[in-house]
């Protein structure tokens, strides 16, 4: 995303997390960019039964939470270390500031919303009405192309649990389990030492 040398020229801070610590909280005012150095963040809510609902997950190189920031609102979602991290973080003023001076980098980062808008308009669609197998190779596919850039067959490893591929999908654990081992015997996965590769 963003050149991080850029970003510490505007004055940003490298912050380390640990895994399960919250970066930002839903309802909290945006006021900083946060983008990832090394690990993995998730943006997640809960729904009033405590049922994670996983918005989005992030990985080195991205960024997340700019929407709210752009608009000066409060975040939609929480923010969670998925693993031990290191995230830049630039005030808004900051980021302003270099966006203004840089506008190939303020175009990187309206591409980076525009594939994010994106995707949350097709998952709306695929989430409200289409079958467990169908959302979970959506998903699968989201990640495999468009996070981790991977493509061939079983080319990608979910380094997710199945409760975080149900909370991505908005389905049961115990579904994602089933539909798993039917995607499998499909040949859509492949489940190596309990490890699923699409």
């Amino acid at each position: 995303m963003i050149d991080p040398d850029l970003l510490l020229d505007f004055g940003a801070e490298l912050v380390s997390y640990d895994k399960g610590d919250i970066i930002f909280h839903e309802k909290q005012r945006a006021s900083n960019y946060f983008q990832i150095f090394t690990g993995q963040v998730k943006m997640n809510n809960f729904t009033g039964d405590g049922k994670e609902f996983i918005q989005g997950l992030f990985s080195e190189g991205e960024s997340f939470g700019e929407p709210p920031l752009f608009v000066d609102i409060s975040y939609p979602a929480n923010a969670e270390a998925l693993t031990d991290c290191s995230v830049y973080r630039l005030s808004r003023t900051g980021l302003y500031r270099l966006l203004e001076s840089y506008p190939d980098e303020h175009l990187k980062v309206t591409r980076a919303l525009a594939g994010r808008l994106y995707y949350k308009s097709i998952m709306a669609s695929e989430l409200s009405g289409q079958e467990a197998e169908h959302r979970i190779l959506r998903i699968l596919d989201y990640l495999k192309k468009h996070v981790y850039h991977l493509e061939g067959t079983f080319s990608f490893r979910v380094d997710l649990t199945r409760q975080q591929i149900a909370d991505l999908t908005g389905l049961r654990v115990e579904t994602v389990i089933r539909a798993g081992k039917s995607l499998e015997q499909k040949g859509e996965l492949k489940l190596v030492n309990r490890k699923i590769y699409r």
